[in-house]
């Protein structure tokens, strides 16, 4: 909390879930984690099967760290084929992930857009639009005069979570799983409300707890996490947010986010009633790679070879080439991670038939005169039309230049079929029969570290 709090109280979105107290309390229904990238604060979570990552959120609003940030979590996605899911994208940096991209699905669920009000609004409910509100506190002010409103205390929590128990059966009569959680996380965040620096006020009539609310100063901004009150009571709910505006509302700050409406359509009559300044726009972005328009693999030709598809007729071929031990070191594969004894032949072409299904890799047989004498992959497809190429070959057909032909004709295949700028390629530095193959091939160097040679070659070279 403490990492994360200074990013979120300079925060200029206005998008509430850029929040310590939002980020709280769903900990248990979205697992959140985090990542400082480029100085920007990276928040993954998981929601209906998918990881997010949040768009980053510079301290300073520094948008060339942001991109870099963007960067970095492309390059990681290579490393781990776990595809990259923006979402709490700001408006206002949707046109540069709108240049990065080819193609990118974009979506802005209403039903998760942020109520933004002028804060001044609900300090005096002015004009016309906000008539029946002003009706409402009359009326509350006229049926209980002996209303009060107060900052919480140590003191008063006790009559708070006997409020909120009070206020349970409206919420769990809903019959809805958000609705449940949301609940659940009030009761989480009631005892750390000091900790998570929340603002909270208590509404009281005679004594009695009738209405709770709190929320968070983020920026020019208070986002509101809580707002119960009991409906028995009539114009509770206005009283109730004019009363935390007045409290609350001070120097600096000009916004309330009373958050979404979850798709809540009597939330949303309630919410739209008040008469919001902006709907903040949280939109949801899936860039594409190259591979993700393949639907099926391709069959290729070259001088001598052809590369398609692995046959079922030879799976024994292909087992062969895919589990030996001591040649595939060089491949970084080694079955013995995944099974304690060598699987049947079928697995292994199976797993590489996954691997395309799940759009990981692009593995095509290397045939000569029908029969299979090795493998060609494109992985570590990148979303700026980047890809890796790796070829295997059994052993009594390697020195014949066929890894050579291999890697050129799959390498043009993707520059002109695909549309990939650049194929990238490496190997370890002790095969050296790997290295004057890539540099045979056309593949240029561009670097080195301790383990590996780097190579890389565009449409140009």
């Amino acid at each position: 909390m403490q990492e994360l709090e200074p990013y979120f109280v300079a925060q200029t979105r206005h998008i509430g879930d850029f929040s310590l107290g939002y980020q709280y309390m769903w900990y248990d229904a979205l697992k959140p984690a985090y990542a400082i990238l480029e100085g920007c604060l990276v928040i993954r979570e998981f929601f209906a099967g998918k990881c997010y990552y949040h768009f980053p959120l510079s301290l300073t609003g520094d948008i060339g760290a942001e991109m870099r940030a963007v960067a970095a979590l492309e390059e990681g996605s290579r490393d781990t084929g776990e595809r990259v899911h923006y979402t709490n994208v700001p408006r206002e940096r949707l046109p540069l992930l709108t240049a990065r991209y080819a193609e990118m699905l974009v979506t802005n669920s209403r039903r998760w857009r942020d109520y933004l009000y002028e804060a001044n609004d609900f300090k005096n409910y002015p004009g016309k639009k906000y008539a029946g509100q002003r009706n409402h506190v009359h009326k509350f002010c006229k049926l209980y005069p002996d209303w009060a409103f107060t900052e919480v205390s140590s003191s008063d929590m006790g009559a708070v979570e006997a409020f909120i128990r009070a206020y349970e059966g409206v919420q769990r009569a809903k019959g809805e799983l958000l609705a449940d959680e949301e609940l659940d996380e009030v009761y989480a965040v009631l005892p750390r409300l000091k900790q998570l620096h929340m603002q909270a006020g208590v509404l009281t009539v005679g004594g009695k707890v009738v209405g709770f609310s709190a929320g968070e100063r983020c920026g020019d901004m208070i986002v509101v996490h809580i707002e119960k009150a009991l409906r028995e009571y009539e114009g509770a709910y206005p009283f109730l947010a004019m009363q935390f505006a007045l409290k609350f509302c001070g120097e600096g700050v000009r916004y309330l986010n009373r958050m979404d409406d979850a798709g809540d359509l009597g939330l949303r009559k309630s919410k739209l009633q008040y008469g919001p300044c902006e709907l903040v726009d949280k939109f949801n972005v899936t860039p594409k790679r190259a591979i993700d328009f393949i639907m099926r693999l391709p069959s290729l030709r070259t001088e001598r070879l052809e590369l398609r598809p692995v046959a079922d007729a030879d799976k024994a071929a292909y087992a062969r080439l895919a589990g030996d031990v001591e040649r595939n070191k060089y491949w970084g594969y080694d079955w013995r991670s995944e099974r304690k004894k060598r699987p049947a032949d079928s697995y292994f072409l199976r797993s590489a038939r996954e691997d395309f299904a799940k759009r990981r890799e692009m593995p095509l047989g290397v045939y000569l005169s029908d029969m299979l004498i090795g493998e060609a992959v494109l992985h570590r497809f990148g979303y700026d039309a980047r890809a890796e190429i790796g070829v295997r070959l059994l052993p009594e057909y390697e020195g014949m230049g066929y890894a050579r032909e291999a890697v050129r004709g799959y390498t043009e295949y993707a520059f002109s079929r695909m549309n990939l700028e650049t194929v990238e390629a490496k190997c370890y530095k002790e095969n050296a029969r790997s290295r004057a193959m890539l540099l045979a091939a056309g593949m240029r160097p561009c670097g080195e570290d301790g383990t590996f040679y780097y190579f890389r070659r565009t449409p140009e070279m």
